[in-house]
């Protein structure tokens, strides 16, 4: 029911995309939401060594024939990153679908398309949706200031942001921040957005290769649960709010620099947390939506009960509010 530019675009049965999380978005969760009609998203950056993303794709292979993509977050890294290698490295295991992110992709474009690639972007702000057209990305993500991982600076809402974006660019649009039900896919759709992107909803099911007592945690937060961390730093960072983040933050306010949050924003430290199921000396990716999410189901049942909520939604509309 639900076939849009972004379905045909990417050869998928729903319009749901995986949000890539790092350390999180391996083989497991990826095939699982493809297998089950979605589009699972790895994020290259996990992997130290592009030959290591090159066995995580393998392995994907081994457990979904259907289509995945490879994420390249073009951020500034503590350790030396090529990203041309991870691009060569996804393009050479047959993967052709790549998002970027972070920071305009064109510097890529030529090795990308030449590779016959599908060029999806994600980034915060209308300009930088509109600078990826430009470069010639396929698709585009918008994210609103709702979502996990980093939503920009501006703190302007989905509900906002993505018809801005869609009158904004001819390129399909993918609405991300704030979605993890029927009700925000519907919402998403009626907005002008042909697809959506859910990271947070992914991580309470039963699939995710975090620790059992990671997952427990997520379901007694609510939306309130979050802040905004590393704004002094402009990467802006939506986490859960803990005694750890309100020290960074605090950190923050007083003028830290970057040299000093450094120790306590490493990512090691989530990866160490999502091991091991302790979240108290980490800063652990999770948006606003969080407060929706209540069981952990398999992601089959997530994107199954997400398309037929929808169409029970939209045929609500037909009968009684549309005849009213």
């Amino acid at each position: 029911m639900f076939k849009t530019r972004i379905t045909e675009l990417l050869g998928i049965e729903h319009p749901i995309i995986a949000g890539p999380m790092g350390y999180i978005s391996r083989a497991e969760l990826v095939s699982a939401i493809s297998n089950a009609g979605g589009l699972g998203i790895m994020v290259a950056t996990t992997f130290g060594e592009p030959k290591d993303l090159k066995e995580e794709i393998r392995k994907t292979r081994s457990l979904t024939d259907k289509p995945f993509a490879i994420n390249v977050t073009l951020l500034p890294s503590a350790r030396p990153v090529r990203y041309e290698d991870y691009f060569a490295a996804a393009l050479e295991e047959g993967v052709n679908i790549i998002e970027t992110s972070g920071r305009s992709p064109e510097p890529y474009m030529k090795m990308l398309k030449d590779g016959k690639a599908t060029v999806l972007h994600r980034a915060t702000r209308t300009r930088d949706i509109q600078t990826a057209e430009r470069a010639g990305c396929d698709a585009a993500t918008i994210l609103g200031t709702e979502a996990a991982g980093h939503p920009g600076q501006e703190e302007v809402t989905s509900l906002v942001r993505i018809p801005i974006v869609v009158d904004a660019v001819k390129i399909p649009v993918i609405a991300g921040g704030g979605i993890a039900d029927a009700r925000g896919f519907v919402a998403a759709l009626a907005l002008g957005a042909e697809g959506v992107l859910m990271g947070t909803r992914f991580m309470a099911s039963q699939e995710c290769p975090i620790h059992p007592n990671v997952k427990q945690w997520v379901l007694q937060l609510g939306e309130a649960d979050t802040i905004l961390i590393q704004k002094s730093i402009k990467n802006a960072s939506r986490v859960v709010r803990t005694e750890h983040t309100e020290k960074i933050l605090d950190m923050e306010n007083k003028g830290a620099t970057l040299k000093e949050l450094m120790p306590l924003i490493s990512g090691q430290r989530g990866r160490r947390a999502y091991d091991i199921g302790d979240t108290s000396g980490a800063s652990i990716s999770i948006g606003q939506v969080v407060g929706l999410i209540h069981e952990i189901p398999t992601v089959k049942e997530i994107i199954d009960g997400i398309i037929s909520e929808a169409k029970l939604i939209i045929e609500r509309f037909q009968d009684k509010v549309i005849a009213d």
